[in-house]
């Protein structure tokens, strides 16, 4: 096979990468059972961190970036995929400790890949990536503790963000009354058109003023954040209310006390989409994502951008300045 581009990252010391187009062959790849032709890839705060250096990703010395990635198998030796098998393979050690989805090509384990679900297609796929498996992943969790539309409102904290927007747009398709909690007033409109019932702005919290047991308001939170607001949605949960705990952008720290969780039973659902889900739950969520939880707009909510364009965004992702996802199209 003639050599294709790549996008690779090489950490050149703790605070500092240098990120490249390459060429490559299949023999420079990471080993794996399956090989892909790579149709899209996308952007993730986690691939912007990577790409500039911003956060120390990367799990070795030099990995072809890139979490996540959807395409086309070219061979596999595992039986499980054939010749033409269209396929997306998300999080695991993609892009941060083996070559990930910023190639033409991709070899991975076949215990890190998924037939794309039936009604996808894999622009979609990209669409949502690892974003988007995070908000299908954290809402089916949060049913299986018991969340209900009739239990109650669901808050969203970081809704313009790509695992909040997907979290907003999909609770409200299964009927879900969904609150965006936002920083970003302008952006309403936007989180309106999506799904969220209503706009709570974060500058309308008194997050000085945190009590152990404030307004029992939320049957359901997704939080982006950490920090402060986390502590305050946990004091305002409603008995048996459940809390989805996936980011940290505000901050790593939790200063909260036990009583939500023992007066009013309410839950704190860790969700890590990267290596701990069964395949089976893989698979069930990447269903969902193609059925009941698809939003009716995931074509606009995602902008696409060729390949040879893909070091220009990266900023913006660190600046907190997108509010769409953006899908690669690594053949454009």
């Amino acid at each position: 096979m003639d050599k294709f581009k790549a996008y690779r990252i090489t950490q050149l010391d703790k605070t500092s990468v240098k990120a490249e187009f390459v060429d490559c062959t299949l023999d420079d790849l990471d080993p794996g059972e399956v090989v892909i032709k790579v149709a899209y890839s996308d952007v993730n705060y986690k691939d912007a961190l990577a790409g500039t250096g911003k956060g120390r990703i990367l799990l070795r010395e030099r990995c072809i970036g890139g979490i996540d990635l959807s395409g086309t198998v070219v061979s596999s030796s595992d039986a499980r995929f054939a010749k033409g098998d269209a396929v997306l393979g998300v999080g695991h050690e993609i892009g941060v400790k083996h070559d990930g989805g910023y190639a033409e090509y991709a070899r991975l384990p076949a215990d890190w890949v998924v037939k794309l679900p039936k009604g996808m297609t894999l622009w979609e796929a990209m669409a949502y990536g690892t974003a988007g498996y995070t908000a299908g992943l954290a809402v089916s969790k949060m049913e299986l503790n018991g969340l209900k539309p009739e239990n109650g409102p669901v808050v969203v904290d970081g809704a313009t963000g790509g695992v909040g927007s997907i979290a907003v747009a999909s609770l409200a398709k299964l009927g879900y009354h969904v609150v965006a909690l936002t920083g970003k007033e302008a952006e309403s409109e936007w989180l309106k058109t999506i799904g969220a019932k209503e706009i709570l702005l974060r500058s309308s919290l008194d997050l000085g003023k945190i009590r152990p047991l404030d307004k029992a308001t939320w049957a359901g939170a997704v939080d982006n954040l950490g920090g402060e607001v986390l502590s305050w949605m946990a004091s305002t949960m409603k008995v048996n209310g459940v809390i989805a705990s996936i980011g940290l952008a505000a901050s790593p720290n939790l200063n909260a006390t036990v009583m939500p969780f023992i007066l009013r039973g309410a839950s704190l659902l860790g969700i890590n989409s990267t290596d701990a889900p069964s395949p089976e739950l893989e698979r069930s969520v990447w269903a969902r994502l193609a059925g009941d939880m698809r939003p009716p707009m995931l074509k606009e909510m995602a902008r696409t951008i060729p390949f040879e364009q893909l070091p220009t965004v990266f900023d913006d992702f660190i600046a907190g300045k997108v509010s769409r996802r953006v899908v690669v199209d690594m053949n454009a």
